[in-house]
């Protein structure tokens, strides 16, 4: 990372503390300038080493992050004040999808021959080309996973990167481009520019070719208007309000277990964590008091060692969201039935897991994504019942149905608008599927990170269409009349040809 000039210091403090641990400098839109052009000279020659040589470079920086998980943990740490576990599973993603895109990559965006409507006189490929630089803008709650596992496939297809990471975690960033170099990445081809989002926003979209962004709707929405003002393609993963539908028949100590881990990882401070549980009425009592037992049981602490179940949230603006929720819902009428308290206690941001139950639709807390340790559990009469109310929001990113009837479970996650349904499961088994896309719908978001649509969004799709014999241009000497019919009957030949013989069977 460098600047143009001298610039003022940015602030790093630590959740677990609240000290300050380190600053990095303020940049400012000429250093965002700076670094796409430094970005984008690098990037030729790197698209011109054959997708394979990238490959090995991924696969390098995945048994880099491995081996040095240790530092990189602590650097999650010390940013986010989540526990060493939830950290664990960044630094685990980043391997993995590493490790996917290394070897399926390749795959993924070679030449393609494609279907001719002119069989034996037309010759039809694709490729896939790179953008040029590609632009991220991450955010803190997985500052390794996110800002990383993001522009991986980027760099395999031949891009440039400029990173901006979160002001709250750009520590997390710059060790991961330490280990990138390590692994053979040109140091000039990722740039790290850190400072604050709503001064340099602009000046990097208006000078990259692709944008991808995480974080909440309504930023969203802004990057969105300036990636259309500039015509740059955008991927935007924003806001949730993660429904799970727990029908009568569902595994309850299953689901339970799940369900907690699934609200409180990363004290809920994550995407596709759930903050709304529908259950069918013959269940409900069961459920609730199971869920609430096992939330109660969750252990909160501030260590760099394995151990408790829930970390810190990562600012006093986070915590403030929450409890203003919290004490929206109250007044409103709503129960909490565990939680619902600060833990000065055990450092200066914890708030206890929380489970609020009769929460009004009023109420902010059933609207709006807390973004926190807080679920509510509510009964339904029926799985019909439990989809409308699943189904009842502007947002659409992650669900999840639990029901011993794995087809009907299939069909429920059917009729549930979002970008991606987990069945008997929380999420680890649709995350951890890198081969699958994942991303929202609605005011969740458009786009898709991982698989085949990962890699493909940082490219430009070229179709070449090759003659065989004379061009395909009216001839001077037939006359036009008879082209038009001559032209009519081959189409009309071609679509019987394909009505005998689809291309499916």
């Amino acid at each position: 990372m460098a600047t143009v000039g001298d610039r003022d210091e940015l602030p790093v403090t630590a959740p677990y503390t609240g000290a300050v641990v380190g600053t990095v400098p303020r940049c400012r839109p000429a250093d965002v300038a700076a670094a796409v052009d430094r970005a984008r000279s690098a990037q030729s020659a790197w698209a011109a080493r054959s997708i394979e040589d990238r490959a090995q470079v991924l696969d390098r920086f995945a048994d880099s992050v491995l081996a040095d998980r240790e530092r990189l943990l602590d650097a999650i740490q010390v940013e986010t004040g989540k526990t060493r576990f939830d950290a664990l599973t960044e630094v685990l993603d980043v391997a993995l999808t590493a490790g996917y895109y290394a070897q399926h990559g390749p795959g993924q965006v070679g030449a393609t021959r494609r279907d001719s409507r002119l069989p034996g006189l037309t010759r039809v490929e694709t490729d896939h080309h790179p953008v040029g630089v590609a632009g991220f803008v991450e955010p803190w709650n997985y500052p390794l996973t996110l800002a990383i596992s993001d522009f991986l496939p980027a760099l395999l297809a031949g891009n440039a990167v400029v990173l901006k990471p979160a002001e709250e975690t750009p520590f997390t960033a710059l060790l991961a481009h330490e280990l990138l170099v390590d692994a053979g990445v040109p140091a000039d081809l990722v740039q790290v520019v850190t400072g604050e989002g709503a001064p340099l926003g602009e000046p990097l979209i208006s000078r990259v070719d692709q944008i991808t962004f995480t974080g909440s709707t309504a930023t969203g929405r802004e990057i969105a208007t300036l990636a259309g003002k500039h015509l740059v393609d955008a991927s935007l993963e924003l806001g949730g309000k993660n429904p799970a539908v727990v029908l009568a028949d569902a595994d309850l100590d299953a689901a339970v277990r799940a369900l907690v881990w699934g609200s409180y990882a990363n004290a809920g401070q994550l995407c596709i964590s759930f903050e709304r549980i529908y259950v069918e009425r013959p269940v409900y009592d069961e459920f609730r008091d199971r869920f609430v037992s096992a939330t109660d049981a969750q252990t909160l602490g501030a260590t760099f060692d394995y151990g408790p179940d829930v970390g810190s949230l990562v600012s006093e603006a986070q915590r403030s969201v929450v409890e203003e929720h919290v004490a929206d819902a109250r007044e409103r009428g709503a129960t909490v039935l565990t939680g619902g308290r600060r833990r000065d206690d055990v450092g200066p941001l914890f708030y206890e897991p929380t489970v609020l139950a009769d929460l009004p639709e009023s109420a902010t807390a059933a609207t709006e994504e807390t973004f926190g340790p807080v679920v509510t559990v509510e009964p339904v009469p029926d799985a019909q019942a439990a989809v409308e109310r699943a189904n009842a929001t502007d947002y659409g990113l992650h669900a999840s149905v639990w029901t011993a009837d794995r087809e009907r479970g299939v069909d429920l996650a059917n009729r549930i608008r979002t970008g991606s349904v987990s069945v008997n499961d929380a999420f680890v088994g649709m995350w951890g599927s890198t081969d699958a896309p994942m991303g929202g719908v609605a005011d969740s978001g458009v786009g898709r990170r991982h698989g085949p649509e990962g890699i493909r969004k940082f490219t430009e799709v070229q179709t070449v269409a090759t003659q065989r014999g004379p061009p395909l241009v009216p001839a001077e000497s037939i006359p036009t009349r008879f082209l038009a019919r001559a032209a009519t009957l081959g189409v009309r030949t071609v679509r019987e040809l394909g009505r005998r013989w689809p291309p499916w069977e």
